[in-house]
C-alpha cells in the first residue's frame, strides 16, 4: 500500500493552473515546492523511491535500508511502496528527519475517506508549505484519493479565502495560526464543509470566529507528532480542554489520575529518525515522543512535553498548560510561556504575548485564580509579531532570544 496518483485526481497551484502527472522528479525538494515538484514527488513514490521536502542540504534515507530502531512488527514495506522522509516542527530545537513507509501514512486514508468524505469529486486545499508534514499529509492524501486538490502555499491570508470560496472547496488541512490569518483578513463567507485542524489547539475565540467564517463547517481537530502521525480526535463532543479520543486504529496508554508518560500503539507510526537520533522512544512495541498526559473516560488531556516541564518551587510545570488557558483571555492573540532560572525557586515563569497590553493586570490574576501562584507567570513580555515555524507552531527559540 503506497502513494498512487487517482486517476480522478486533480492538482492545481496557488495561481488556479492545473499540474498534470509528470515523470519520476528529485529525490529531495527545495523548502517551497510548487505543484510541479509535488507531481514528480509523487511519481517517485509511484515507483518506490524515496523522496522528502526540505532540508536540501541533507541526504536522504534510500529505499532498501530499514531503519534500526523500529521494532519488526513495524517495519511495513511492501512491494511496490518504498519510504519518504518528512520533518518534525523544530520547536523544540532543530527539525529532526522523520523516515516513514509510505504505508504508515496511506493506511489512514482510508480511514479519512470515510470520516471526512474526501474521494472524488471532493475538492481538498492546503494553505500551509509543503515542508510542513500536515500540508503534505492534505496533498498527498487528496491525489491518492481522486480529490482536486489546491496549494494555496504564496498567497496572502485574504487570497487564500477568496481562493477557497472561487474553488468551491470542501475540507481544508490547516493550523490554527493559517486560520486566524485567514479569519482576520476578512472575505466571503465559506461553503467548506470540513476543517481539519492540527498543530495546536483552537482556542475559544477561534473557533467562534471560524463559525462566522464557514458557517457549515464541522471542525475536527487532531492530536498528533511527526513520529506518531495521528493520535486522537476531537469534535463537538468532546469535554473542554481534551484533544479528543483516540484515532481509529490507535491505541493509546496513559494513567488514568496524575499525568503520566502517553505511549502509542497504532499502524502509522514512523520508522525512525534519519540521521542524528531524536527523543522517541520504543518500548515492547509501544512508542512514546515524550508527551505527558492523562486519559479519563475514554478521552485524552495533554499535560505537555517532557523537554519542557519546569521544577518551580519544588513542583513540575508544564507550559503547554498555562498557554492553553492564556490563550482562551480576553485580550491574548497569541501566548508562550517561558522559563527564567531563579536561584530561590528554581525557576520562574515569563509570559510573553501578542494582544491587547492594557489587559495585562486581568490577565495575571485570572491565571493565579484558575492554576495558582506556582503556575502564574511573574511578568508579561508583549509582542506585535509572532515569530512562527514552517508548520504555524511557535519558534520558542525565538522568544527566547528575545528574552
Amino acid at each position: 500500500m503506497g502513494f498512487r496518483w487517482h486517476p480522478a485526481a486533480r492538482l492545481y497551484g496557488p495561481d488556479g493552473a492545473e499540474q498534470r502527472q509528470v515523470s519520476v522528479g528529485d529525490a529531495v525538494l527545495e523548502e517551497r515546492p510548487g505543484p510541479l515538484a509535488l507531481a514528480g514527488a509523487m511519481a517517485r513514490a509511484g515507483e518506490g523511491l524515496p523522496f522528502r521536502v526540505g532540508a536540501p542540504g541533507l541526504p536522504i534515507t534510500g529505499g532498501g535500508a530499514s531503519p534500526p530502531e523500529v521494532p519488526p512488527e513495524y517495519l511495513r514495506k511492501e512491494e511496490g511502496a518504498g519510504w519518504f522522509e518528512t520533518l518534525t516542527s523544530g520547536s523544540l530545537g532543530v527539525p529532526r528527519r522523520i523516515v516513514r513507509s509510505q504505508a504508515s501514512w496511506a493506511t489512514s486514508f482510508a480511514v479519512n475517506a470515510g470520516l471526512f468524505g474526501i474521494g472524488p469529486g471532493q475538492a481538498v486545499a492546503v494553505p500551509g508549505g509543503l515542508a510542513s508534514s500536515l500540508a503534505l499529509y492534505g496533498a498527498v492524501e487528496g491525489l491518492s484519493l481522486g480529490a482536486e486538490v489546491h496549494l494555496l502555499e504564496g498567497l496572502r491570508p485574504d487570497r487564500q479565502r477568496a481562493a477557497l470560496a472561487a474553488w468551491g472547496v470542501g475540507v481544508v488541512y490547516a493550523t490554527p495560526a493559517q486560520l486566524r490569518l485567514m479569519v482576520e483578513a476578512g472575505g466571503p463567507v465559506l461553503a467548506l464543509r470540513r476543517v481539519v485542524v492540527g498543530g495546536a489547539k483552537l482556542d475559544t475565540d477561534l473557533r467562534a470566529a471560524l463559525r462566522e467564517m464557514a458557517p457549515g463547517a464541522v471542525v475536527t481537530e487532531f492530536y498528533g507528532a511527526a513520529e506518531a502521525s495521528f493520535i486522537a480526535v476531537a469534535d463537538e463532543a468532546t469535554p473542554e480542554g481534551s484533544v479528543g479520543r483516540a484515532y481509529p486504529g490507535v491505541e493509546i496508554d496513559a494513567p488514568e489520575g496524575e499525568p503520566g508518560e502517553i505511549w502509542v500503539r497504532s499502524p502509522y507510526v514512523f520508522a525512525g529518525y534519519g540521521g542524528e537520533p531524536g527523543g522517541a522512544r520504543w518500548r515492547e512495541g509501544w512508542l512514546s515522543v515524550g508527551e505527558w498526559g492523562t486519559l479519563r473516560g475514554g478521552f485524552l488531556w495533554l499535560a505537555g512535553r517532557a523537554g519542557r516541564m519546569v521544577t518551580v518551587a519544588d513542583a513540575n510545570v508544564f507550559p503547554e498548560e498555562i498557554e492553553g488557558y492564556l490563550a482562551g483571555l480576553p485580550g491574548v492573540r497569541r501566548a508562550a510561556v517561558l522559563a527564567r532560572p531563579d536561584g530561590l525557586r528554581g525557576a520562574v515563569l515569563v509570559a510573553v504575548l501578542m494582544g491587547d497590553a492594557a489587559q495585562e493586570a486581568a490577565i495575571l490574576r485570572a491565571v493565579r485564580a484558575e492554576l495558582g501562584a506556582t503556575k502564574a507567570p511573574k511578568r508579561v513580555v508583549w509582542v506585535i509579531d509572532w515569530p512562527e515555524l514552517a508548520s504555524g507552531k511557535t519558534d520558542l527559540r525565538a522568544l527566547e532570544g528575545r528574552l
